[in-house]
């Protein structure tokens, strides 16, 4: 997450095939690693992302002509960086956002839109948006977060009613700081738990519904003094 919008990290590739397409980093799994390892390390050791919040397995990706050559298989994973955290990345690596990417490599787009749907999902179901937020932050920056990731706009009254009624949020007791314009100060709040947890299973997120416009209003009106 960067600038308010849901952003992926790409490398520009150096080498045939595809050179000059960006990509996202990885690498072949050594013997002595399993995979979630070797995506730790490559992402530190490449990219210099060191601090994930939460890493969870998303596909196989298998299709024999993803890759010219020899068959690869990979494995792809979902990795998650809070908003407040801003590592230095390498000249070739870039934070794209997820809605307009540029060229990719391989089948490197469809992963990264497999990442976004999977991430959506698991917002209405689970806390995962602590894997988002910074450790304290107010209920309008959280709908803010909420909203870029889910890609419509998120009432933050609601996102707290919703989140509240999960027992998710946990008021600090202190308040951000007031803005130039003054006002009251907003309070802050943390996520009860700093790892997953399937809250509400059948839970679904939905952008809200569009306003009929006034002569929709009208028909419908004039339908219902009718029966």
């Amino acid at each position: 997450m960067r600038y308010d919008t849901l952003q992926v990290l790409l490398w520009r590739r150096a080498l045939d095939p595809h050179v000059g397409r960006w990509s996202l980093p990885g690498g072949r799994l050594r013997p002595d690693e399993d995979v979630e390892t070797s995506i730790r390390r490559q992402l530190a050791e490449k990219v210099d992302i060191q601090q994930l919040t939460h890493v969870e397995q998303l596909a196989v990706f298998s299709d024999p002509y993803r890759v010219p050559g020899p068959r690869v298989v990979a494995t792809a994973f979902l990795g998650l960086v809070p908003w407040d955290v801003d590592p230095e990345v390498p000249e070739d690596t870039a934070w794209h956002p997820v809605d307009s990417l540029p060229r990719t490599a391989f089948d490197h787009e469809a992963i990264v839109l497999r990442a976004r749907d999977r991430l959506r999902a698991k917002l209405s179901y689970t806390n995962l948006g602590f894997a988002l937020a910074p450790r304290e932050f107010t209920i309008s920056a959280l709908s803010g977060l909420y909203s870029a990731a889910l890609g419509y706009r998120v009432s933050a009254t609601n996102l707290q009613r919703v989140l509240s009624r999960r027992g998710l949020l946990v008021p600090t007791g202190c308040t951000a700081p007031s803005g130039k314009a003054g006002g009251r100060p907003a309070a802050l709040y943390s996520f009860a738990h700093g790892d997953m947890q399937v809250t509400d299973p059948f839970a679904v997120f939905k952008p809200p519904s569009p306003k009929p416009d006034k002569r929709s209003r009208t028909r419908a009106a004039r339908s219902d003094a009718v029966t």
